[in-house]
């Protein structure tokens, strides 16, 4: 055989196996609901991330999702932050896996002031892009997530916070409570009574998870206040 032959056929085998993997994980993706949808009408999209418009000259605020997790999915709360003020944007992440590429909102923060939270494993490098771009940095917010090494912002002058779930089934408690070391004295922690882990953006049953006692409504509506009124007294 040829070896011009036979590096057409490798290119078509890797071509072939990148395909099924594609297919695989948009299979395992997790979709925004009806409530979602609607509240990702007000959007605009920047590419692939998604802008819900505020005040240019405040902070803006840049978002991680969940593994797995459409960005529309988290639209009902970042509607009602952009009302109150601070344009949010939603990034999307190849095969929707931040762990991908954790440096996505350098991007979209385009050496401006800046807030950046994230859900889980977005969280989680949400927390690494933040330790290594301090000069901008207004805050961090964790959803049912924590940061770890890479991601440490123990000696950080910016204000965090860390929200979580009572009912949440799938956060490691655990890694959870020892993360605690990476995250400033001045942290502030807040628990939403009820709310599971899946409630922190709106797509529906999550493997693992605990079904939450309060509704998906009723969970968005708790996050978007916890996160403005952390905003409006702690982030200058």
């Amino acid at each position: 055989m040829k070896k011009t032959t036979k590096w057409i056929i490798s290119i078509l085998i890797v071509i072939i196996l990148i395909g099924i993997t594609f297919g695989i994980v948009k299979s395992k993706e997790y979709q925004p609901s009806t409530s979602a949808i609607n509240a990702a009408k007000t959007s605009t999209m920047i590419g692939s991330t998604t802008e819900f418009k505020g005040n240019p000259t405040k902070p803006r605020i840049i978002f991680y999702p969940g593994a797995l997790v459409e960005p529309k999915s988290y639209s009902i709360w970042a509607k009602q932050i952009a009302h109150a003020g601070y344009s949010v944007y939603i990034v999307r992440f190849p095969l929707d896996m931040a762990v991908l590429n954790a440096n996505a909102a350098k991007k979209v923060q385009n050496n401006k002031d800046y807030i950046i939270g994230g859900h889980s494993l977005g969280g989680t490098m949400a927390a690494r892009y933040a330790h290594n771009n301090t000069k901008h940095l207004k805050g961090v917010f964790f959803l049912a997530s924590y940061p770890e090494k890479k991601g440490n912002l123990r000696h950080s002058s910016a204000p965090v916070l860390s929200i979580t779930g009572t009912k949440d089934g799938v956060l490691d408690q655990k890694n959870y409570k020892t993360s605690k070391k990476h995250l400033p004295k001045t942290t502030d922690f807040e628990e939403i009574k009820g709310g599971n882990h899946a409630g922190f953006g709106s797509y529906g049953k999550q493997k693992g998870d605990n079904k939450a006692n309060i509704s998906n409504k009723q969970q968005q509506n708790k996050v978007a206040k916890l996160i403005i009124n952390w905003l409006k007294n702690k982030v200058k």
